[in-house]
């Protein structure tokens, strides 16, 4: 099978699964992505597909969007990736996936945790960093799908504008690798099938999100969540 073929076969059955439950199919398909891509292609690559994958999703789901946080989250975005991408080459961020990793769990299920972030806790603070790490660190959309469970009940809510927050993160990591230099052109045939398979894998996973049930959909995706932080830890420390 030819690699392109595959590659949007692959990118598919993740976008589809990140349609279901709002994000892990971007982690999935970073891992898979070594096997056919040189390593300085890697993050553009899968940061183009991906920007493809949300903003499809979001599109989907236009009507579930809170459209409210958007300015708040391209604030801190933009401010994130121009500040990140400045000191890139003076600092080491080797540490990052640990604290986002923890921060998830506190988050995510510690109630004297919430009372005491609560007052710093904003999606311009969100977009800053999630934005401005994405640049390194691969995995940092489940900082806004975190603070967006605690906002929000609804299963739609939660993942339509945790797909349109992403898509601005990975807009700016796109146009951030193209003043770089990286040149997505030499990928054209890998990037078109991975493009199509990614919206065809968020209209999917939309139409089967609708299957499942609201309450044991919001505790699955904290469980999610929660195992994809204590990865983010594990892989530092051990």
């Amino acid at each position: 099978m030819p690699t392109e073929i595959l590659l949007g076969l692959i990118t598919f059955f993740t976008s589809t699964i990140a349609g279901v439950i709002g994000l892990g199919g971007g982690m999935i398909l970073i891992a898979v992505l070594p096997s056919f891509l040189p390593i300085n292609a890697l993050v553009p690559v899968h940061g183009l597909t991906q920007l493809s994958s949300n903003l499809s999703r979001a599109v989907f789901g236009y009507k579930d969007v809170k459209v409210e946080v958007i300015p708040k989250f391209l604030l801190g975005s933009i401010i994130g990736v121009v500040f990140f991408a400045t000191i890139l080459y003076f600092i080491s961020l080797v540490y990052v996936p640990l604290f986002i990793g923890i921060y998830i769990l506190l988050s995510l299920w510690s109630k004297k945790f919430n009372e005491k972030i609560k007052r710093f806790e904003s999606y311009v603070l969100i977009g800053f960093f999630q934005s401005g790490f994405s640049i390194v660190v691969g995995a940092t959309g489940p900082l806004a799908t975190t603070l967006l469970v605690k906002d929000y009940d609804d299963k739609h809510t939660v993942v339509a504008t945790a797909a349109a927050l992403m898509s601005i993160t990975h807009t700016l990591k796109v146009f951030t690798f193209m003043i770089f230099g990286f040149v997505f052109f030499d990928y054209i045939g890998i990037l078109t099938a991975m493009i199509i398979g990614a919206i065809a894998g968020s209209w999917a996973g939309t139409k089967l999100r609708d299957k499942i049930d609201g309450k044991k959909f919001m505790m699955a995706l904290k469980i999610l969540l929660s195992l994809l932080a204590i990865k983010l830890i594990l892989g530092i420390l051990i």
